[in-house]
C-alpha cells in the first residue's frame, strides 16, 4: 500500500536519509550478510489493530499514528518522522513505508513509530486517541540481515530462515521474534530497498 498524503514528495529511489534514524554500535559481523549491533532504548507511540487483513490493519494503524504524529496529542505539536519501519510476528511482512515498528501476531498487530531522539518519555506529547500509547523500547543486541526487493510474506520467510542459518553457525541466539526494518517507501525501486530483518539475541 502506499501512504501518499503522508510521503507524496519520495522519490522511487528511497527517502532513508531525510529521516533520523535510531543509533546502533556495531558490535560484530558474521560472514558477509549479518551484523550484530547494540541499539540504545528508544521511545517509540505504538497501535494494536485486531484483525484479519494485514492491508487493511496496517493502513488503520498507520492512520492512528500518523495523525498522532501530526498534532492529534498534546499539546497538537507536530513531530517529525523517523525510519525505519520495523514488522514483526508470524513471519509475515507487510508493505509498509517509514517510520514504524510493526508485529502481527494472534490476529492482532502492533505498528511502532519511532519518536525522535530529542524526545523523553517526560516530553512526548500525549496521544489524545486512547488506542495510541508511548512506550520506551528498552535496549537491546540485535542480529540484522540487510536485504533489498520484495517485502512480501514469502520473501520475509526465506529472510528469516536465512538469519536463523547463519546464527546457527555463529555464538549468537534468538532471542526473540524478528523484526523488518523497512527503510524506503513501497513505491521505492525493489532493487534500490533497504530492508532488514532483526531478531534480539543472547551470546553463548
Amino acid at each position: 500500500m502506499i501512504f501518499s498524503f503522508a510521503l507524496s514528495g519520495c522519490s522511487v529511489v528511497g527517502i532513508r536519509d531525510a529521516y533520523e534514524q535510531p543509533r546502533y554500535t556495531m558490535v560484530e559481523t558474521i560472514g558477509e550478510e549479518v551484523e550484530i549491533r547494540r541499539y540504545s532504548s528508544r521511545l517509540a507511540a505504538k497501535v494494536t489493530v485486531k484483525g484479519s487483513d494485514p492491508d487493511k490493519d496496517t493502513r488503520e494503524a498507520f492512520g492512528l499514528l500518523f495523525d498522532y504524529i501530526s498534532g492529534d496529542n498534546t499539546p497538537s505539536t507536530k513531530i517529525e518522522m523517523t525510519s525505519p519501519v520495523a514488522i514483526s510476528g508470524d513471519g509475515v511482512a507487510i508493505d509498509m513505508t517509514t517510520p514504524v515498528e510493526t508485529a502481527a501476531a494472534n490476529g492482532n498487530m502492533t505498528m511502532r513509530f519511532f519518536l525522535p531522539s530529542s524526545f523523553t518519555d517526560k516530553t512526548a506529547p500525549r496521544p489524545t486517541n486512547n488506542r495510541v500509547s508511548i512506550e520506551i523500547v528498552p535496549e537491546q543486541t540485535v542480529a540484522a540481515l540487510r536485504y533489498s526487493g520484495s517485502r512480501d510474506a514469502e520473501r520475509a520467510a526465506t529472510m528469516i530462515a536465512v538469519l536463523h542459518k547463519t546464527l546457527v553457525e555463529s555464538a549468537w541466539r534468538p532471542a526473540g521474534e524478528t523484526v523488518f526494518y523497512y527503510y524506503d517507501p513501497p513505491w521505492t525501486l525493489p532493487w534500490f530497498r533497504r530492508n532488514e530483518a532483526i531478531v534480539p539475541v543472547t551470546r553463548d
